[in-house]
């Protein structure tokens, strides 16, 4: 049993948690559990798991966290809700909770059996701006289960500002971590840097795919969005050679229904068009399959016969999207098969036909959702497909989905051990009990015969740009090309995760977001967005030192500008480069890395706008092996997150360049720090 000591602590704290998700559903539990008498959630995942293992966790958890009582008060803020695919984990969520908020069913759910604790549900963002400073200054410890990393970004800024302590988490499959982060005595979240994304040219995509995830991205951000998605997006399907990404033709009008066709028509007509006339047109340039496997052209007419039957039943017209499925219209059952060409194909007809029977108001607005199994079928039939021509491996919808969903399965026994190593450090940030805070990382494979190695955490990285004093940014710009648009979306936003920024030349205001803001003011700041940098009212020339900072986050820093004339479009796509902040470079490795379901801590990926008429992003998880003589070896997870390397994992976006790790991330994602087998402490990446 706990000391009283540790008792009164635990009554007395006010607790913010922050994702009710995979590890956000086994926290709660076990925080009610140790007696915590105020706890505010903001619920951004969702969690199930089977009785029977909610027992013996319950039981477990009990014990490592002392038993602390019956009684306990907490607030939780999720803006997510409950999808099916949450279901097999989180298991303070049943199957008649689908489409509720996270947050309000986990509170409902932990007060059935403990209904004398207070827990205060958010059903939103956490990047809101009623989720300011002064709200984060009324708790005791901020307790994160997030699936993202902007938000992490956010939420970290947010407590170093109120100067409220902060402990991390992430689980991917049998790895986990837990992280604590207080001001001025650790390190803060973003001390550590974060890997760069790996990008591919779109040329590759769209030309010269030599894996099956750039099948993948292919199929789902490219030819998809095409299809169902927003038809004012620039969106080039054309195959074009890797000397010159251009386009050969318009071809938008391929893509419009004919009034002469039906349903089989239309479908066949695409078909022949992406995977027979535009591979036909790649094959043209001699030059580019000089060194390469040429493609082959696939067209309908040579796998099916003029009018494709259905096998085994049909679909009739249902609002049901779990009901409209192509697999059980052609009575395919078992998604883990690899389905052959034919059966591809007509996945890929069927689930097209059923995209404008049953859900043509849809059309126009849809994008890639991994739990719309309509969607999932047809980006797997045409990743296959696409495949098949250039000599790939084809896969089963299972491993696709997987893919195209960023998804490693969560085992619910990690996310219930790493809810106790969260609330083991929260019972000491409460008792400030500074020389006993720990890093622990839960491994796959026992390493000095312990599967939970803790480690003292680091102290703060005087070069962090987050929590050091005014550490100066610099930026390699073309100032001369570059709007001021392109600074706020790829530098601002997504590489310093700012949410609300305002931008200042010497004291001349640039830029300002803000919901106060009067309409002549956003007009000029509107105006300002397009303008190239060195025209704008106070110009930005090489020499200029800006001023950036987020109200909300109550966050500043200096960027130093530095002219530069040109850019490698391969090595710095962006057409800038900052330098000062912490992300480590790109590593190296081959396609089967896993990303799980969840966010990323400090290895997970920052989201990037990106052109799509330039390179596609695509996220990928480190392997975790750390050069010779670097300090860091282990990998950082978040609840989602994988070292696992026998699995493809790479999420992308259509944005303007295709990016995004995104906020439909599986709640169960974390990325972890290596560990170190040789020596006993967590060792820094460079």
């Amino acid at each position: 049993m706990a000391s009283l000591q540790h008792s009164q602590a635990i009554k007395g704290a006010k607790v913010l948690m922050v994702g009710a998700g995979g590890i956000g559903c086994e926290l709660l539990k076990t925080l009610a559990l140790s007696g915590f008498q105020d706890i505010h959630i903001n619920a951004a995942a969702v969690i199930r798991v089977n009785i029977a293992l909610m027992d013996i966790n319950e039981a477990v958890i009990a014990v490592v966290v002392w038993g602390f009582g019956s009684e306990g008060f907490g607030s939780m803020i999720d803006m997510d809700t409950i999808e099916v695919s949450n279901l097999n984990r989180q298991f303070l969520f049943r199957q008649s909770h689908v489409g509720q908020s996270k947050a309000k069913v986990a509170r409902d759910a932990v007060l059935r059996f403990r209904p004398h604790i207070s827990i205060t549900p958010y059903h939103a963002n956490v990047k809101d701006s009623n989720f300011n400073v002064d709200f984060f200054k009324q708790f005791n410890v901020v307790l994160n289960g997030l699936d993202n990393l902007d938000a992490r970004r956010h939420v970290n800024r947010l407590c170093l500002a109120a100067e409220v302590p902060l402990v991390e988490s992430g689980t991917t499959g049998f790895l986990g971590q837990v992280t604590v982060h207080v001001k001025g005595k650790t390190e803060c979240y973003e001390c550590q840097p974060k890997p760069a994304p790996k990008t591919y040219p779109v040329c590759t995509i769209t030309s010269t795919p030599s894996k099956f995830v750039h099948c993948i991205v292919w199929a789902k951000e490219l030819l998809f969005a095409k299809l169902f998605g927003d038809k004012n997006q620039v969106n080039d399907l054309n195959v074009r050679s890797n000397d010159a990404c251009s386009s050969s033709e318009n071809t938008n009008d391929v893509f419009e229904w004919r009034d002469d066709e039906d349903f089989e028509q239309y479908g066949r007509r695409i078909y022949d068009h992406v995977f027979g006339y535009n591979i036909e047109l790649a094959l043209s340039d001699e030059e580019t399959w000089k060194k390469r496997n040429k493609p082959r052209p696939i067209y309908s007419r040579d796998v099916l016969p003029d009018k494709m039957t259905q096998q085994n039943g049909n679909v009739d017209k249902t609002d049901d999207l779990s009901s409209a499925s192509a697999m059980a219209s052609l009575g395919l059952k078992n998604p883990q098969d690899i389905w052959c060409l034919m059966e591809n194909t007509r996945v890929f007809l069927e689930a097209l036909k059923l995209f404008f029977t049953n859900r043509k108001k849809e059309i126009g607005n849809l994008s890639f959702d991994k739990d719309d199994q309509l969607a999932v079928e047809f980006v797997t039939a045409a990743a296959n497909i696409r495949a098949a021509s250039f000599n790939i491996p084809s896969h089963s919808l299972f491993e696709a989905k997987g893919i195209a969903g960023n998804i490693v399965h969560a085992v619910a026994t990690t996310n219930a051990i790493v809810a106790g190593l969260i609330v083991i450090e929260a019972i000491k940030v409460l008792k400030k009990d500074t020389d006993c805070y720990r890093m622990t990382y839960c491994l796959e494979h026992p390493s000095k015969k312990m599967l939970l190695m803790p480690v003292e955490p680091f102290e703060p990285n005087k070069s962090c740009f987050v929590c050091s004093s005014q550490t100066p940014l610099s930026l390699e710009i073309n100032t001369h090309r570059s709007k001021l648009r392109d600074f706020v979306e790829k530098i601002v936003k997504a590489k310093l995760g700012m949410n609300s920024p305002l931008i200042m030349c010497g004291v001349a205001l640039l830029y300002e977001v803000g919901d106060d803001l009067e309409e002549d003011m956003i007009a000029n700041y509107t105006a300002n967005l397009e303008k190239v940098l060195s025209e704008l009212p106070s110009p930005v020339t090489g020499g200029k030192m800006l001023t950036v900072e987020d109200l909300q986050q109550e966050f500043t820093c200096n960027i130093y500008i530095k002219h530069r004339e040109e850019f490698d479009e391969e090595k710095e796509p962006d057409g800038m480069v900052l330098s000062g902040w912490t992300q480590a470079p790109p590593e190296k490795k081959d396609d089967k890395t896993s990303i799980g379901n969840g966010a990323s801590t400090s290895k997970s990926l920052p989201t990037e706008p990106m052109d799509a008429q330039k390179d596609i992003e695509v996220k990928e998880i480190s392997d975790g092996t750390a050069s010779p003589g670097k300090k860091r070896k282990l990998p950082e997870f978040s609840e989602g997150c994988t070292l696992d390397q026998s699995n493809e994992a790479d999420e992308t976006r259509n944005d303007k360049k295709i990016q995004k790790l995104d906020d439909d991330d599986d709640d169960d994602l974390v990325m972890l720090d290596h560990w170190g087998k040789d020596t006993g402490k967590k060792q820094r990446l460079q």
